[in-house]
């Protein structure tokens, strides 16, 4: 029996919520965490379970509820932030390759961004870090560093597709603005690819971002931090599991949930709904 219009389009919306959802928990806990934290109680035995402390204790005997409330600032600040940054740099530089007509400026643009295509990211992080020592802001930056090619590759692959149609050339004949052709024209036709994009390097900058923290790179060995939590605690995961599986689980639904959202919003955008 086919689906009413209704209850399709319930059907539809659900993976949207569900992200949300998801999302929402690791999100709420490192925007609102640290306020609901309060101050740091004795330490006690390490990776104990009970005694007051509801997920049970560290490696060094914190509480872990209370590491759990400290450690998603970090996480998600520098996830977002480094894609962000990614990206205000390589819209630019993708729409600019794709729209010019002058091989040796798209050559100019996008062939140093192939040389560090060439290198693998976390190696080209931890090279970086073996000579500077980044704070969780330098830690943003050489991620959304590594992100750059890829990402500039992928607009310049949506962008040259719409630079292509006639309506381009119609826009330059009647003297617009570059910025109002790349920007109002060319990035608006293919703002589907960016947003998709978006949600899929958001995964992988999480990665990255969790696996140089799970290496001490942008943060101390003892920083409240999610990956930290999973890297210093996993050799007492048989004794106090909760100090691991709690942070590398907010970890993944984050992850996740940003994918659901993503993949909703862009199936609504298809189908002509708000």
């Amino acid at each position: 029996m086919p689906k009413t219009p209704r209850t399709a389009g319930g059907t539809r919306r659900w993976p949207g919520r569900a992200g949300l959802l998801i999302a929402g928990v690791p999100l709420l806990l490192a925007l609102l965490g640290p306020l609901l934290a309060g101050e740091p109680g004795p330490r006690t035995a390490s990776f104990t379970l009970g005694g007051g402390h509801w997920l049970g204790t560290d490696f060094v005997g914190r509480d872990v509820g209370r590491q759990i409330l400290l450690g998603g600032q970090s996480v998600v600040l520098v996830a977002l932030a480094a894609t962000a940054l990614a990206y205000a740099v390589a819209v630019p530089l993708g729409l600019a390759a794709a729209l010019t007509h002058r091989g040796w400026l798209e050559d100019l643009l996008m062939r140093p961004l192939d040389v560090l295509l060439a290198i693998p990211s976390l190696l080209l992080i931890l090279l970086v870090a073996a000579v500077f020592t980044p704070g969780p802001p330098g830690l943003a930056l050489l991620v959304a560093l590594v992100n750059i090619p890829d990402a500039a590759r992928i607009v310049r692959a949506a962008a040259s597709e719409a630079a292509a149609r006639p309506a381009v050339e119609a826009l330059r004949m009647q003297g617009e603005t570059w910025w109002r052709t790349a920007v109002g024209y060319v990035g608006r036709s293919a703002l589907r690819t960016f947003a998709a994009d978006a949600g899929v390097r958001l995964t992988g900058v999480l990665y990255l971002v969790a696996t140089a923290a799970f290496l001490g790179v942008g943060v101390e060995p003892d920083a409240p931090d999610w990956a930290v939590m999973v890297d210093r605690n996993r050799t007492g995961l048989f004794v106090q599991p909760w100090a691991v599986v709690v942070p590398a689980l907010l970890i993944v639904a984050l992850s996740m949930g940003a994918n659901l959202t993503v993949d909703a919003a862009l199936h609504d955008t298809e189908e002509g709904r708000p």
